[in-house]
């Protein structure tokens, strides 16, 4: 099974699809959401699940990820461990939906593996851990 890291902010809503995700969410690391706290650091290879911020915009592609994320990423060591990236978003935002996975898809080379709204389904849930499982 490959390592769980994931962004949630305030709304929880990252947070809450992790608890989901049964005995995966007992391993999976947080980044932090606030610069005080310690940066976190991983030490094996991994899966990022990050949320879309922003709805569109002048600035679209850059504030839709996360400015911890990028924070987290901008570590050459824990950018090297990145294996896969899942993006959560909102349908509503239309052609910006998920669109941090993409960014960050881009900038590392690293590929989106899946994509889910908000909450995710029971399927998105299914899925996400039969990823983390195989790999």
């Amino acid at each position: 099974m490959i390592n769980l890291v994931y962004f949630s902010g305030a709304t929880n809503n990252t947070h809450r699809f992790v608890a989901k995700l049964g005995e995966v969410a007992d391993t999976a690391q947080r980044i932090p959401l606030t610069p005080l706290t310690e940066p976190l650091k991983v030490t094996e290879p991994y899966i990022l699940l990050t949320p879309t911020y922003g709805g569109g915009g002048r600035n679209e592609r850059r504030d839709s990820v996360p400015k911890q994320v990028i924070r987290f990423l901008n570590d050459p060591e824990n950018r090297k461990l990145l294996r896969g990236i899942i993006s959560s978003g909102n349908m509503n935002f239309g052609r910006t939906y998920a669109l941090a996975g993409d960014v960050i898809s881009e900038k590392t080379g690293v590929p989106v593996i899946h994509r889910f709204e908000i909450l995710g389904t029971p399927e998105d849930v299914e899925t996400v851990r039969s990823i983390l499982e195989s790999n």
